[in-house]
């Protein structure tokens, strides 16, 4: 039985279908059907505006965003996927504050679909700090797909758990 540990807290029947996918091998060709090709925003500057489109169309009163990158060291420290830092430093007698997020750089490597899924998430952490009700709200405000993107997600690297390599990366 493969290790499911992505898949943690979905439903039984998730679990199953996940299961008979990965045991037939089938897991791969689902995703590839559903997600056939990488996007192609892999420098910091695209992903900044390609978030601050989102964030104008859907959150036009939320805080100022001062930064957005692809960070390596973001799944290897803090166990996420993506991280929404407010920064707060004394710069000459006066608090200046930053909002920064930082995208788990395998991201550079995935659908569009599951880049923008994430940066959703992290956009949502600018108006709730919490995974609440209203949090998830947002996001499928943001994006209606948002909740089958994050299973989706979480099937993509199950199965390059169990691989030990990217889906999307062609050898």
């Amino acid at each position: 039985m493969s290790d499911l540990s992505y898949l943690k807290g979905y439903p039984e029947n998730i679990l199953l279908q996940a299961r008979k996918l990965i045991d037939q091998n089938k897991l791969d060709q689902y995703l590839l059907k559903r997600y056939p090709q990488c996007h192609d925003i892999v420098s910091n500057e695209r992903l900044y505006e390609y978030s601050m489109s989102l964030k104008k169309c859907y959150m036009k009163k939320a805080p100022p965003l001062n930064r957005v990158c692809f960070d390596p060291s973001v799944s290897v420290i803090h166990h996420a996927l993506g991280i929404n830092a407010h920064i707060t430093r004394a710069h000459g007698g006066k608090l200046k504050a930053r909002r920064e997020i930082r995208i788990d750089s395998c991201f550079k490597q995935c659908p569009e679909d599951f880049l923008r899924m994430i940066v959703v998430h992290e956009l949502a952490h600018l108006k709730e700090r919490e995974h609440n009700k209203s949090f998830y709200q947002l996001c499928q405000h943001m994006e209606p797909e948002y909740f089958q993107l994050e299973l989706d997600l979480r099937l993509m690297m199950t199965w390059q758990q169990i691989y030990q390599t990217n889906l999307y990366i062609k050898d």
